[in-house]
């Protein structure tokens, strides 16, 4: 519901988009203090300067996850049980670390990209808004540019002569080009709308039961408990069109709706039309 109220607000006053960024941008503040041998942080961020951070917190995290999954004795006495809250404590100092003088050459952030997104006429027209993925909160047209402009413009075209979007059986794991392409797809996790860095991109038609392909037809996005959803409970996915237009339908089970009618998912359940 927060998505579809933010969204609404910035397409029906795309030039109050704007002043509230302005606004916020100047509300900003890390206030630091100590209290009982701990130090205490609280952070008020605007969109803009909260993208990089929650990018790459929920990267550390989500790679925090995937070792744990991995883990040959997930019992065993030096297992990593930490809460989510202690992954992002401890996301935060290790990336100052890093910063600091680190020898690391990288973080375990687990692929974490910043992702601005938003239509070629609102770009050249410079009015409307933009979406970063993972934040719910639109920006403004001449954020998106300036956050471009800072971090370099890499210019791509999905399913393009460059890439290879579709693999067949050649390949198991889904490539970092498709798994952008299932992003622009998805969203995020396809079923409850989870941010892009906390899901993986599974095969509907499994890769191995039933022979299935590493193809975007054949590919979505699942946080871990809406995969364990779908298999556990009989949950089955359809892919309605091709490539990153195409939309992604769930069908309940007869016991959840005997009527099985297919539930829309991805980024289109929250599209706004004109």
């Amino acid at each position: 519901m927060r998505k579809l109220v933010v969204r609404a607000e910035a397409w029906l006053d795309p030039d109050g988009v704007q002043p509230r960024a302005e606004e916020q941008r100047g509300k900003r503040q890390v206030t630091m203090f100590e209290r009982d041998g701990m130090v205490h942080l609280t952070a008020q961020l605007d969109a803009e300067s909260a993208a990089p951070v929650v990018a790459a917190i929920r990267g550390y995290v989500s790679a925090a996850f995937a070792a744990r999954k991995d883990a040959p004795d997930p019992d065993a006495a030096d297992a990593d049980r930490r809460s989510v809250p202690m992954l992002q404590a401890d996301a935060l100092s290790a990336i100052c670390a890093h910063v600091l003088g680190c020898k690391s050459e990288k973080l375990p952030l687990a692929g974490a990209t910043v992702i601005v997104r938003m239509s070629l006429e609102d770009l050249q027209a410079g009015t409307g808004s933009a979406e970063i993925d993972g934040i719910d909160q639109p920006i403004s047209i001449s954020t998106a540019r300036r956050m471009a402009a800072s971090g370099g413009v890499i210019p791509c075209v999905l399913g393009g002569d460059s890439e290879i979007l579709d693999w067949g059986r050649e390949k198991r794991l889904f490539t970092r080009a498709q798994r952008l392409a299932l992003v622009e797809r998805d969203g995020g996790c396809a079923m409850c709308g989870l941010p892009p860095e906390m899901t993986r991109a599974h095969h509907i038609q499994w890769w191995q039961r039933h022979r299935g392909r590493t193809d975007l037809s054949n590919g979505v996005l699942l946080c871990e408990t809406c995969h364990h959803r779908i298999h556990d409970n009989g949950w089955e996915i359809r892919i309605d069109g091709a490539g990153v237009d195409a939309r992604v339908w769930f069908l309940p089970p007869p016991y959840v709706d005997p009527a099985r009618t297919p539930r829309l998912g991805g980024r289109a359940r929250f599209g706004l039309a004109a």
